[in-house]
């Protein structure tokens, strides 16, 4: 028992594991190919949360600037890593480069914002708010160029005749893309807008839900996440509001034509 926290013994945390079972149970019955990929995500996510653990612990307990700028530039990394392999299409260089650059920038403006100006804790680099707020605003930031990026590579593939007529009839690139760039930033920032619609009446966010357990008050965890899910928001449409802006400009040639690929 931890400040009135109660403590999941490890018996009982195995019994959790029944809902992995389960799940394997039905895509087996139901002869969908997803028992490995269910094992593996299932043994990943307890390795690394248990690393995880591990380190912050560490963290915690030996605070330094250094040490909470490295985690940082590793949550930075892994996430760009991320959208590569979530977008699955061929991307240039060029556009490896633009979302490379959207979201450091768009990510750590916010998050030095919300932690320096919102927050405000001292000493500025605190691991124990440092990293957990990082950890949400990069992982939104993440979904969202996501989403964007996928968007607007679809929007300009299946819409090229559309695309190229338009600038026939002498629009800029700028006025051919814009269909495809606001249907991108709107698909990319509508699942925070979902959740924020439905938060506090469909569900309660993990963060309170995990402060309250921790005895906080409701009203305190509340400000909190009010809070954190203003700055997801600006964080999200940050960052994809850049990598639109710079990303859709590789979809055509200097002299205004579309090429084939972003």
């Amino acid at each position: 028992m931890n400040e009135g926290l109660i403590d999941i013994e490890l018996t009982r945390l195995i019994a959790a594991y029944i809902f992995v079972l389960v799940l394997i149970l039905i895509v087996k019955v139901r002869k969908i190919s997803r028992e490995k990929q269910i094992a593996i995500a299932t043994m990943r996510m307890t390795i690394q949360l248990i690393l995880a653990g591990y380190i912050l612990t560490y963290i915690f307990d030996n605070p330094h600037p250094l040490l909470t700028i490295m985690i940082i530039m590793i949550m930075e990394i892994f996430a760009i890593r991320n959208v590569f392999k979530q977008v699955r299409e061929k991307l240039s260089k060029q556009m490896k480069s633009i979302i490379t650059v959207s979201m450091l920038s768009g990510s750590l403006a916010s998050l030095l914002y919300f932690n320096l100006i919102v927050i405000h804790f001292s000493p500025w680099y605190d691991p124990r708010y440092f990293i957990p707020i990082a950890g949400m605003i990069i992982g939104n930031s993440m979904t969202g160029i996501t989403l964007g990026v996928k968007t607007l590579i679809q929007g300009f593939s299946a819409s090229r005749a559309r695309i190229e007529g338009a600038l026939m009839l002498g629009a800029e690139p700028r006025e051919a893309a814009k269909p495809y760039v606001d249907n991108a930033f709107d698909s990319a920032v509508l699942p925070t807008i979902n959740n924020m619609l439905g938060m506090g009446i469909v569900f309660l966010p993990g963060m309170m839900t995990g402060q309250i357990l921790s005895g906080i008050s409701p009203l305190l965890a509340i400000e909190y996440q009010i809070a954190i899910l203003l700055g997801i928001l600006g964080s999200v449409s940050l960052t994809v509001i850049i990598f639109l802006l710079l990303g859709y400009r590789t979809f055509f040639t200097k002299d205004s034509r579309l090429n084939d690929l972003g």
